[in-house]
């Protein structure tokens, strides 16, 4: 691509740090911010719901975030196991709507049952989700068969809303999510790269599945709290399920969009792009 062929025209109040971007690219990369930098799940279960759902996290007891977390962290183990071994077959275009309706099919199976089916449906529900995430990560031009690219789709839960006290305020919770993330990435496709997928046994697997949990475990409690919730818990597991893999499929795609204008552009122009369209978005909300 030339240079010239990069001057494309593009929106005429976008911010000099954009302006290299075609108006095709500049829209995508602005509808990603949009997306990563809000990715509430409680605003889709309040659309659900008919009214406000903030305080969702405070419906369920005590006692659950100990299964929660336990939940959370075997689904992620499953789901790195899954993603360094059988994602480089999945098919190019299954079709994510035929992943809506098995989520939604084991969401109706957990909903039926409640708290203590857990343990055996988020394993199968993130299964679920994972697949389609690999399918979007394929028709952004990820080639799955790369290490680096299924531990992309496994990160995708971890940008999902949930946020740790360590997270950097100053920069984009996006970004501070990657770069939390980044060593333990970068160890473990070095891994996966330099021995092969030996068993989710590894300490640095261990860890990065751990990491990854902490902040998937945020959004698997409001998940379970929306289905408490009389309002929408009376919609049933099905469509809550269908609502937590709309989510994820909408964040894979602002997520590797991203990476895709990252492979084109470089990184630090990207990043940079992404944050003066994240402030713009900001003043416009403000």
């Amino acid at each position: 691509m030339s240079e010239a062929s990069l001057q494309a025209v593009v929106p005429a109040d976008a911010r000099t740090g954009t302006s290299f971007l075609p108006s095709d690219e500049h829209e995508a990369l602005r509808l990603a911010v949009i997306t990563l930098e809000s990715p509430s799940l409680v605003a889709r279960f309040s659309n659900f719901a008919g009214r406000p759902v903030e305080l969702i996290g405070h419906v369920l007891p005590r006692a659950a975030s100990k299964i929660i977390a336990r939940a959370s962290r075997a689904a992620l183990t499953s789901a790195l196991r899954l993603a360094l071994t059988t994602l480089p077959n999945v098919p190019a275009k299954r079709g994510l709507l035929i992943h809506k309706a098995l989520a939604a099919t084991s969401g109706a199976l957990g909903g039926a049952v409640g708290i203590v089916s857990l343990p055996l449906e988020l394993p199968i529900a993130t299964a679920l989700i994972l697949r389609a995430i690999a399918e979007i990560a394929q028709s952004e031009g990820e080639d799955l068969a790369s290490p680096d690219v299924a531990l992309a789709c496994v990160q995708v839960f971890a940008l999902g809303g949930g946020q740790s006290e360590n997270d950097n305020p100053a920069e984009s919770s996006y970004f501070a999510v990657r770069a939390a993330l980044a060593q333990s990435m970068s160890e473990a496709a070095h891994f996966v790269a330099e021995q092969g997928f030996v068993g989710q046994g590894a300490p640095v697997l261990i860890r990065l599945a751990a990491e990854i949990a902490s902040r998937f475990g945020v959004v698997v409690s409001q998940k379970l709290a929306a289905q408490a919730l009389p309002l929408v818990g009376a919609l049933g597991g099905a469509v809550v399920n269908t609502v937590f893999m709309d989510h994820y499929q909408d964040i894979a795609h602002a997520h590797f969009t991203v990476r895709r204008l990252e492979r084109i552009y470089g990184k630090e122009r990207i990043r940079s792009a992404y944050e003066q369209l994240r402030l713009s978005e900001l003043d416009q909300t403000s």
